[in-house]
């Protein structure tokens, strides 16, 4: 769950003496809330903001949400969002979302329980009112805008509905969905608050039925037009890519006649985001980075060089016309403050981080087209095992060796691909999508950037996705998209990394893969590297899953034909198998009951009965 909070939009002031008042006043973990909170009633505006952004900035700081949640903070900040003043309305709205976003789901359940809803719903609803005046405001310099607060708003909503049912619950029945699409509809004037709309919306169209009552035309109309947008900047990829998301989320509301024509440009945005070289544009970013502080601190540097020089000339004109020089600046200040015409700071990661969110959003949509979230019996009877003798306590069987949940096309999907009302321009959309993104993402997958935000999820949306698209090349016979130094690569960074789904999807694409190569011709030095890969796991993993998962892909890549033969007789498999037989099963006895779930270990059992039996299998294959 993307936990979204807000470090920017405090005044300078605000910032630097809640950094100072910190100091003196936090001996206790509670200490500051109490006075904070009392100049939350103060008349003067600028003790209300001041107050709002020092609760902002604190509620960062884990150890003192209790102290504030004690102190009833939300109630009273609650009025504080329709206050007279936009700029207490924007940080109180802030305090607000840092809380939410700090505090994790039982602080957004307690908020959404003290009605923190009502004050909320009413302030986007007069935000969207003010779009026409935010605009006048705007061109003339104001500083807080209706829709910096609007962007808040929306903030702390998707925070409260990301971890709230109670909060989704209020959303649908509020009407508050066409308050976010005016939101989103502001793409092209402001496309920060645009997209924390597309987020929002993202988040509450999934597995949202009540909500899809009230889909209409106009709600699609939106979308499709944000999907149609051209803007080529990473943030209008990332907004176009949570359209997609939220399109899907709603297929099936999609009017009959619509359906094809909607999903041909729902896996166009996907393709176009995907296709994106982010191993390529990430470091390009980098060194527009660094280009750009340099320019920065020379322009700075001359800037003081004037400033000074300026300061110098006009205290000798004053001192020629008898004029007492000013001590305090403003005889001689001029307006040379030419910083508003270079790049806004962190342009940069900005941009990286929205590509990589986009492409990582990418994936996961791909993951859920290609999940069928309730398999037919047909489906589940074909992934089970006929051997009923061996069926698991909690149904699941020897055959269904699989670690993670099984990732089926699902039947509505494949439909839409294959249909003749999709135009298929030389090749059918997942076609083209799979073998653009696959050999890109291998090479991604070794990119350690500072750039990459939440990297563990990046590497398990990236490896789940590619996996799930390899299952689909390979259930419709598509020809392979990766060279063996590209799965390689993708193999070797990926079982280095710490979480456990990463390196079974990893193992699960070398089986995928390999299974799929041992049915062609001239394969065996590859299949090679991939069953010494696999071995190499299985061997010396330090968990156990991870092992089942190696030896489960191992049993499919060398299950079936000579190349496959072949390549086992090569690299010893028999002997090596062999060898690590009852090491395993030692492992399950002595390890298993403390460290995995009972349904890890049924699965564990299966792996270990399979092994017996494929070990079988090899000694048939060389008395051949």
């Amino acid at each position: 769950m993307m936990r979204n909070f807000n470090a920017e939009g405090l005044s300078v002031t605000a910032v630097k003496e809640v950094e100072e008042d910190h100091d003196e006043v936090c001996d206790g973990v509670d200490s500051p809330a109490g006075e904070l909170l009392e100049k939350l009633q103060s008349p003067s505006a600028d003790v209300r903001e001041f107050a709002c952004a020092s609760i902002s900035r604190l509620v960062q700081q884990s150890q003192t949400i209790p102290g504030f949640l004690q102190r009833d903070a939300v109630r009273r900040l609650g009025p504080l969002l329709l206050d007279r003043s936009l700029a207490v309305r924007e940080t109180a709205t802030g305090a607000l979302r840092n809380l939410s976003a700090c505090g994790g789901h039982e602080v957004c359940e307690d908020m959404v329980k003290q009605d923190v809803m009502t004050p909320l719903t009413a302030l986007l609803r007069e935000c969207c009112a003010g779009f026409e005046t935010n605009d006048a405001l705007s061109l003339k310099g104001q500083k807080n805008t209706v829709e910096d607060v609007a962007n808040e708003a929306v903030n702390l909503l998707w925070n409260l509905c990301e971890s709230s049912s109670q909060a989704l619950s209020v959303f649908n029945k509020a009407g508050i969905l066409d308050v976010i699409l005016q939101c989103l509809e502001r793409h092209t004037h402001n496309i920060k608050l645009a997209l924390s709309a597309a987020h929002c919306l993202h988040t509450v169209t999934e597995d949202n039925a009540e909500l899809l009552c009230s889909m209409n035309n106009a709600v699609l109309g939106t979308l499709e037009s944000v999907l149609r947008s051209s803007q080529a900047d990473m943030a209008h990829t990332l907004l176009r890519t949570l359209a997609a998301g939220s399109v899907w989320n709603l297929k099936s509301s999609l009017p009959t006649a619509r359906q094809a024509q909607t999903l041909n440009a729902l896996m166009a945005t996907l393709s176009q985001c995907l296709e994106l070289d982010a191993g390529t544009l990430i470091p390009q970013l980098r060194q527009a980075e660094v280009a750009r502080s340099a320019t920065a601190s020379e322009a700075g540097n001359m800037e003081d060089h004037q400033a000074a020089a300026g300061n110098t000339a006009v205290e000798e004109m004053d001192e020629e016309e008898g004029v007492e020089p000013r001590t305090n600046g403003k005889a001689t200040k001029i307006d040379k403050d030419f910083s508003d015409l270079l790049p806004r700071g962190k342009e940069e990661l900005r941009e990286a981080t929205a590509l990589l969110t986009a492409q990582q959003t990418s994936l996961e949509i791909i993951v859920n087209m290609c999940c069928s979230d309730d398999p037919s019996d047909d489906e589940w009877e074909e992934a089970s095992s006929s051997d009923e003798s061996e069926m698991c306590p909690d149904g699941l069987s020897e055959g269904n060796t699989s670690l993670l949940s099984p990732l089926c096309l699902s039947a509505e999907v494949h439909g839409a691909l294959i249909n003749h009302n999709i135009p298929e321009k030389g090749e059918q959309p997942l076609f083209r999508l799979s073998h653009n993104t696959c050999p890109r993402w291998s090479s991604v997958l070794q990119v350690r950037s500072t750039y990459i935000p939440k990297e563990e999820e990046f590497l398990e949306a990236v490896t789940g996705a590619m996996r799930s698209l390899l299952q689909i090349i390979a259930y419709m016979k598509i020809p392979q998209c990766m060279t063996p130094q590209q799965l390689m690569s993708l193999s070797e960074a990926a079982t280095c990394c710490d979480v456990v789904s990463v390196r079974v999807n990893a193992l699960a694409i070398l089986g995928i893969t390999g299974s799929t190569l041992a049915q062609e011709k001239r394969t065996a030095e590859t299949l090679q590297m991939i069953g010494n890969a696999l071995l190499q796991v299985a061997t010396k993993d330090a968990n156990l899953v991870v092992c089942g998962e190696a030896l489960d892909a191992l049993f499919d890549v060398f299950a079936d034909g000579d190349e496959a033969e072949r390549a086992a007789e090569n690299i010893n498999l028999l002997s090596a198998l062999k060898a690590l037989q009852p090491v395993f099963k030692a492992k399950i006895r002595k390890e298993g009951k403390g460290k995995y779930s009972p349904e890890q270990l049924c699965v564990l059992d299966n792996i270990k009965v399979n092994l017996r039996r494929f070990i079988g299998y090899l000694e048939t294959v060389v008395k051949k």
